[in-house]
């Protein structure tokens, strides 16, 4: 195979753990789909801690294809860590991801592609409108799909798809971390590349390996999910929540203990002593914890202030 050393059209990152079996498929499927549509390309394998041979095919496909490039982790640091790695490592006007597994088919690459060169997408992410999973997986996906689009207000019905087609740009712009590539089309959203789509795409069968979905990754999900919208409304202002909340239970406190006040000096018969009065403790921990918001409000922006990316702004263009 010939190497070009012009720019590739196309980067295709796969974060891949323990998926000997399937390279040599994909490696092959990749090469047919991209040489057939004149699309130059690199397809970069990242490796993530494997324990089986993956790393040694990796090495025996370069030798035959010089479009194939790899990076191999010490050990397994998570599909986040593997995207933003291979992200840092592209050069092609559009970056494309897609699992390893054989799931996501290589025959979609060309129709991606023109969504984003053509129709001017920043994003496009693949939707598996018909699975072949079990339903302990496609029910809780279903679940995190919905909440995801009410909290972020994106209209995709598959947020977890690996096949995803992004302008160099975006990949570029964003950092991926923890378990945040579930996320990517909100962190996009949130950094200003809102022309987001989708694209219904084959979903196949399982042919080698077992999958490494689990339980936990559905609950770390939702956990993800709130601190990726807490970080991208409130990440460089956070007084503006913590300080508006606490201010206000402080101030409902406050009203109570006057209410308190004047009832004891002015109504009270009975001589009942504050401390027998539920409402003085409701009223003291509401002031309590106001304060406390308040002043972790007020740290929280002492360090955000601090930051060395706090005036960290994406720059659309530019005339001088």
């Amino acid at each position: 195979m010939e190497n070009n050393n012009l720019t590739p059209h196309i980067s295709i990152v796969i974060p891949l753990l323990n998926e000997a079996e399937s390279l040599p498929e994909l490696s092959e499927w990749i090469h047919k789909v991209c040489t057939s549509n004149d699309l130059r390309y690199e397809a970069i394998f990242i490796d993530d801690g494997s324990t089986d041979n993956s790393w040694e095919i990796i090495t025996q496909l370069k030798e035959n294809n010089p479009n194939i490039k790899g990076i191999s982790f010490r050990r397994n640091y998570g599909k986040s860590a593997a995207l933003n790695v291979g992200f840092e490592a592209t050069q092609g006007e559009v970056v494309i991801t897609m699992d390893a597994d054989l799931q996501d088919s290589p025959d979609e690459i060309p129709e991606l592609y023109s969504m984003i060169t053509e129709e001017g997408y920043d994003l496009v992410s693949g939707w598996k409108k018909k699975r072949y999973d079990p339903l302990s997986k496609t029910l809780p996906t279903k679940l995190f799909n919905g909440a995801t689009r009410a909290m972020s207000g994106i209209k995709l019905n598959d947020f977890n798809c690996g096949l995803k087609a992004y302008r160099k740009d975006v990949v570029k712009s964003i950092e991926v971390y923890g378990e945040m590539h579930r996320y990517i089309p909100v962190i996009a959203k949130w950094a200003g590349f809102t022309k987001i789509g989708e694209k219904v795409v084959q979903h196949q069968e399982r042919k080698y390996g077992v999958t490494k979905f689990g339980l936990e990754r559905f609950i770390n999900g939702f956990l993800d999910l709130f601190s990726i919208t807490f970080i991208g409304r409130f990440g460089k202002r956070p007084m503006h929540f913590f300080g508006t909340i606490g201010t206000l239970m402080f101030f409902i406190g406050a009203l109570f203990s006057l209410y308190i006040g004047i009832d004891k000096l002015f109504f009270d018969t009975k001589g009942t002593l504050l401390a027998n009065r539920t409402g003085f403790y409701i009223a003291l921990t509401a002031m309590i914890i106001g304060f406390q918001l308040f002043l972790a409000g007020f740290l929280g922006e002492m360090i955000a202030r601090s930051s060395s990316n706090r005036n960290n702004y994406l720059i659309k263009s530019k005339i001088d």
